[in-house]
């Protein structure tokens, strides 16, 4: 089995990876550094690539494989602290998550995108345009999430089946989270912020689901 590491952004190097070859590029992988990389990764039949960053640069790296038909490489994933992503694979930090991401086995996961083709990794929060309420309809699945008004909409994926689930901000109310394969939302005007990154303009459709392959998660 051969095992790179990809550096996000200068990331800390933990100890338990300082002897493997590495890979420096920017804080959300640049897709010509990933092009040059995985074909040497390819003449391996068990690939392997620990991610250095946070959550937007893991998507960007399962984007990436996802588009070009390379889910057989094995992720493991090191943030430096945690992240909505860290939390939801539960890979802890630092050189905990370092000697997982080196020893662990990996395991088909859900692999939650959107209609836009990206993968979701840590959290997506949906508002109104400029910080406004959400208004319009959701769905995860069969049940509704919420129609009229809320103050915003959070999308996370799960470790397990069935992939994903939401909740709505509803003041001080307790959130109350759905599960299931799918999340659509109908809106006037939605702002979608994915793993940190904010769209530019207001959608009025927005679905994450269920990719029909898994990915390789390293715990």
């Amino acid at each position: 089995m051969s095992t790179h590491v990809l550096r996000c952004d200068g990331a800390p190097v933990p100890i338990a990876l300082a002897s493997l070859p590495t890979t420096q590029t920017a804080a959300i992988p640049d897709p010509a550094d990933l092009d040059e990389l995985l074909p040497v990764m390819a003449a391996d039949s068990l690939p392997r690539l620990i991610v250095l960053g946070e959550d937007a640069g893991l998507a960007a790296v399962l984007t990436h494989l996802m588009r070009t038909e390379r889910l057989n490489v094995e992720i493991g994933f090191v943030p430096v602290d945690r992240t909505y992503g860290s939390r939801a694979y539960e890979t802890g930090t630092g050189n905990a998550a370092a000697k997982r991401a080196l020893e662990g086995k990996a395991m088909e996961t859900p692999l939650i995108r959107d209609d836009t083709g990206k993968v979701l990794i840590g959290r997506a929060t949906l508002t109104g345009p400029r910080g406004e309420k959400l208004e319009g309809e959701a769905y995860v699945d069969d049940t509704r999430l919420f129609t009229g008004k809320v103050a915003a909409l959070h999308v996370s994926p799960t470790l397990e089946m069935p992939g994903l689930h939401a909740t709505v901000v509803r003041g001080l109310r307790k959130k109350k989270w759905v599960e299931g394969r799918a999340m659509q939302l109908g809106t006037r005007g939605g702002i979608v912020t994915r793993d940190g990154v904010t769209t530019d303009k207001p959608v009025r459709r927005s679905t994450f689901y269920r990719h029909h392959e898994p990915w390789l998660l390293v715990r």
